[in-house]
């Protein structure tokens, strides 16, 4: 199976290396080893899109009434009421995404109860990138808060390639179920490593005994 091409950003755009790196976080704490998977949990995302494909929706409607019914229709109060409605649900919109969501590109919860909470931000020109990490007992109880900051260097090489295990490393030396998680991860990996060798090992043993029997 052919491995992904690697992902390459403009390195001097602080907007793409934290994009790319904030997206690539879902994909590795999805698919952690059992029980420190994490469930993504969509929903303030989806009432991000709601509230924005709606207003989309409702700015494409007047327009349309504009270029097809003439400027009379666009004095009626139903024309009205849908403008109005444009402006609410955007002043909506923008505290949804600023006070709400406010920078958390990760939010998921475990078959256990326990939720994870990641927000990200990088400052204008600088190359540092900062999380905000709360993980949460299914009371709602905070067992781990912490910031971390580190250089985009730490996973993007010179040429701008993003190399998505020093993040994961990162990430995970900082926070205590990730560690738990990664520690369960090598111990499979062991598991794997040492059946496979035990399974040659089987296998030679059996292809000797064959060669003395032909004998």
């Amino acid at each position: 199976m052919a491995s992904a091409p690697a992902v390459k950003v403009p390195v001097y755009s602080g907007n793409d290396l934290k994009s790319t790196t904030d997206d690539s976080l879902a994909p590795y704490l999805t698919t952690l080893p059992q029980p420190y998977t994490f469930i993504q949990d969509h929903s303030k995302t989806n009432v991000r899109f709601v509230l924005g494909y709606t207003a989309v929706s409702i700015a494409a409607f007047t327009f349309y009434a504009d270029r097809k019914l003439g400027w009379e229709a666009t004095t009626s109060p139903w024309i009205l009421a849908a403008v109005a409605s444009y402006f609410i649900l955007n002043t909506i919109l923008t505290y949804w995404v600023w006070g709400v969501e406010s920078g958390e590109i990760f939010r998921g919860k475990r078959q256990s109860g326990e939720t994870i909470s990641i927000r990200s931000t990088n400052k204008k020109f600088s190359p540092l990138y900062k999380l905000h990490i709360q993980y949460t007992s299914p009371s709602n109880k905070v067992l781990q808060e912490k910031e971390i900051e580190t250089s985009f260097t730490t996973w993007f090489a010179a040429d701008g390639t993003f190399h998505p295990k020093p993040l994961q490393q990162w990430i995970s030396s900082e926070i205590e179920v990730l560690q738990l998680a990664a520690k369960e991860l090598e111990k499979r990996r062991a598991a794997r490593a040492g059946a496979s060798v035990a399974a040659e090992a089987s296998e030679n043993s059996q292809d000797d005994k064959g060669a003395k029997r032909r004998k």
